[in-house]
């Protein structure tokens, strides 16, 4: 049976990529060290012969028993509250956490994955984004250290490549949302899905034209795991994402909507350096990974507004 370790494993998208590939017949080794994962994200994978569940921050040297065929990296929060409260943890698992698991990649003759980000395009100058595109991006700025940790992880995989054999391929994930994103996250989606469902006002930052193609994160689970095991995905980068584009200030109609909500929406001060476009140009993907988007973002965020309403009623003391 073919292992695939996957750090982050206990995060948002890390979780159902462990999903994904504990049904297409792999042993998953998730290896988290909860500073934003959480395990009950794979609670429902407890006790499965071929799941295991590490405590680990990849900072740290990691062994693992027996050899792993893929390393999948998802280690990085990304989460626009996290650039503010844990600026230097991001940039060091970028940094030390993509050099541990190179060598961990390395050391078995596994395939490494590195789940970048369409944040290290900026605020671009090119819309849509393409791979080739080289980014405008503020390196002393708020987000910085995102997205320039982001920019140097993406060049520490791909010099071990040419330099020392390492079989790698990198993956730029655009807004993903849906279920097990954490409460607080931050992010628009689940801020506007919460907030609606409480009642609470919808925050909308700027006046809300800013733009924004939202993924579901089945759909964004199926193509990472595409681009690992594909042939021909060796060196190779890709934008994964929804072309679908839309402006903030519609998704917060949308998501209220949907949520049959009362909410109003306030708007606050722009952030600086806040993307003012976002929309992935997927052709790539398209033709290498034969992979698309197959969730509508109106169907996936019914999916994400009925989770939540669940899960909020759960967590909701009686």
């Amino acid at each position: 049976m073919n292992t695939a370790l996957v750090a982050g494993g206990a995060g948002f998208i890390g979780s159902h990529l462990c999903d994904r590939l504990l049904a297409s017949g792999r042993r998953v080794i998730a290896v988290d060290s909860f500073l934003t994962g959480r395990p009950e994200n794979v609670a429902h994978l407890a006790g499965r012969p071929d799941f295991q569940l590490i405590e680990h921050d990849v900072c740290e040297p990691l062994d693992v028993e027996g050899p792993v065929d893929a390393v999948f990296h998802l280690a990085s929060p990304a989460s626009p509250t996290d650039f503010d409260r844990i600026p230097e943890e991001i940039m060091w698992v970028n940094a030390l956490g993509t050099r541990n698991l190179c060598d961990l990649a390395q050391r078995d003759g596994a395939r490494l994955l590195l789940a970048s980000t369409s944040e290290i395009y900026g605020d671009p100058l090119e819309h849509p984004q393409r791979e080739s595109y080289f980014g405008n991006v503020n390196p002393i700025g708020p987000r910085a250290p995102y997205d320039e940790s982001k920019r140097f992880a993406e060049s520490l995989v791909m010099m071990r490549r040419r330099m020392h054999g390492l079989n790698a391929r990198v993956v730029r994930i655009f807004n993903t949302y849906g279920p097990r994103m954490r409460l607080g996250d931050g992010r628009m989606s689940i801020e506007f899905v919460t907030n609606a469902l409480r009642g609470e006002p919808l925050t909308v930052v700027g006046d809300g034209s800013q733009t924004r193609s939202l993924c579901f994160v089945t759909d964004m689970a199926a193509g990472i795991s595409r681009a690992m095991y594909l042939p021909a995905t060796d060196g190779q980068v890709f934008n994964l994402g929804n072309p679908s584009e839309h402006s903030v200030a519609e998704y917060a109609e949308l998501i209220r909507d949907i949520a049959d909500s009362s909410s109003e929406i306030r708007h606050v001060p722009a952030r600086p350096d806040d993307p003012q476009r976002r929309q992935p140009d997927i052709g790539r993907a398209r033709k290498v990974l034969d992979w698309q988007p197959e969730i509508a973002p109106v169907d996936g965020l019914r999916r994400t507004v009925d989770w939540y309403r669940e899960h909020l009623a759960l967590a909701e003391p009686s």
